[in-house]
């Protein structure tokens, strides 16, 4: 009975606010021990490089989640818990709010330009958004971009959106999107491969830690990753030469 009633009050009273929230990347949130991605949305790893409007490069990922983190702020994050996350391994789909904003932080990430509208049922929630910070130049959409989850699969012919990209630069926007040798975002030093053989065990590439012996030989390195939860969550194992994880 006491359960009953314990279950009944968490429905009535909803997700609690917390404020010990940390913003990951640009559409990854984590109240205390769980780590939810904004439902409906996708935004720029954090190792992932764009063109800004005046034909530089710049780390868009980085950019993103500092944007994301902004408007957190100092304030309580509460996140309604949508079920486990189809696309990223050991996280939650929610849908996240900040204390006095009556809009969502998934729907404010979109609109700023920083996150794209993600609905693979195909109802499109934040397609306004969208919308309005395309048609406005924001956040990603001043330059040239690749499409988040290409990058993931390292997907070199896919689609490039923003109003920078040109297509008689096309090879060379696309060396810059997938480089040979990509620079890691500060303190991310786990290197991360694709891998055909990742894939005999659900995988899409291997992930190497300094102390693993094929570490320093690794030169050609597709991704870069903060944590190994994050290399986990992106998809990939570590290298059976690295021993157990501790």
């Amino acid at each position: 009975m006491r359960l009953f009633v314990a279950a009944i009050a968490m429905l009535l009273t909803g997700p609690c606010w917390a404020a010990d929230a940390t913003v990951t990347d640009g559409k990854t949130i984590q109240l205390g021990n769980v780590k939810y991605r904004l439902d409906g949305i996708d935004a720029p790893e954090f190792d992932q490089m764009c063109i800004d409007q005046k034909a530089d490069t710049w780390a868009c990922g980085v950019e993103a989640r500092n944007q994301l983190a902004a408007l957190v702020g100092s304030n309580e994050v509460r996140c309604e818990d949508k079920g486990a996350d189809p696309i990223f391994k050991n996280r939650r789909l929610g849908v996240c709010s900040t204390a006095g904003e009556p809009a969502s932080l998934n729907q404010r990430q979109v609109r700023q330009g920083f996150g794209l509208s993600l609905e693979p049922s195909g109802k499109d929630r934040f397609k306004a958004e969208q919308a309005e910070a395309k048609d406005g130049q924001k956040g990603l959409w001043k330059g040239c971009f690749a499409v988040p989850e290409d990058f993931r699969q390292w997907k070199t012919d896919g689609v490039l959106l923003g109003t920078s990209c040109r297509r008689d630069k096309d090879v060379e926007l696309r060396q810059i999107m997938f480089p040979t040798e990509p620079t890691a975002p500060p303190g991310c030093i786990i290197k991360g491969k694709l891998a055909a053989r990742a894939k005999f065990t659900g995988n899409v590439g291997i992930y190497h830690l300094q102390s693993c012996r094929s570490y320093a030989s690794l030169t050609k390195t597709n991704r870069w990753f903060c944590s190994e939860e994050d290399a986990l969550a992106a998809g990939f194992r570590k290298a059976f030469n690295c021993g157990r994880r501790k």
